[in-house]
């Protein structure tokens, strides 16, 4: 899903700058996905998609909408990028994917984006999500609510790091919804995206996209 999140966001980006040539659009290539959409994110035009629509897993396209919130708790001061945050056992006990980070040992916030985004650490994940909601499960409910607000019908979610769960779902439809919302909003924070690498701890980790 690393993959998947690399192309969408590419793709908007792309899709961002204007068509000097007034060529007609080709048909679109055959993609190895079960479901995916491109679209103009200055017209919002789908230029071309397969099943935009069916419910899919969203895995690690999860944290897309939980540094959504953290992005805008930065963006209007609820939050600062040096503020530390306290890991709990629940964060640090975390399955998957992980940044390293050690139990009750405090870690700034701006590495614990990098280590959402970047390593896409779900124990980095899952302490933002608690220090903004107090625990994972209303911070849930935060994403939710974000997710009805930006038109996102076809999602619901279990948990802020995309761990497998009945009813943890989404399309690409929606995840294109929230990648546009993600670059519109909040320019400020998108290069985070872009980062290679970072090191805690002694361990370099690096972008998996």
């Amino acid at each position: 899903m690393h993959r998947s999140l690399s192309s969408l966001l590419l793709m908007l980006l792309f899709a961002a700058f204007p068509v000097f040539a007034a060529a007609p659009i080709p048909t679109a290539p055959a993609v190895d996905a079960h479901a995916y959409i491109l679209v103009d994110y200055r017209t919002d035009k789908v230029l071309a998609a397969q099943d935009p629509d069916t419910r899919m897993e969203p895995a690690s396209l999860t944290k897309l909408m939980t540094a959504y919130i953290v992005f805008e708790q930065l963006a209007t001061g609820k939050l600062k990028l040096d503020e530390p945050v306290m890991v709990s056992e629940h964060a640090w006990r975390s399955e998957g994917s992980r940044t390293f980070i050690e139990l009750g040992k405090p870690v700034s916030v701006q590495l614990l984006i990098l280590g959402m985004i970047v390593q896409s650490g779900n124990d980095a994940t899952i302490a933002l999500a608690e220090r903004v909601g107090g625990t994972e499960e209303t911070f849930v409910q935060l994403m939710n609510t974000y997710a009805k607000r930006l038109g996102m019908a076809g999602t619901h979610f279990e948990n802020s790091s995309g761990l497998p769960a009945p009813n943890h779902y989404t399309t690409a439809r929606d995840m294109s919804l929230l990648a546009i919302a993600m670059i519109r909003d909040f320019p400020q924070y998108y290069k985070w995206y872009s980062v290679r690498e970072f090191e805690h701890n002694g361990i370099k980790q690096q972008n998996r996209n």
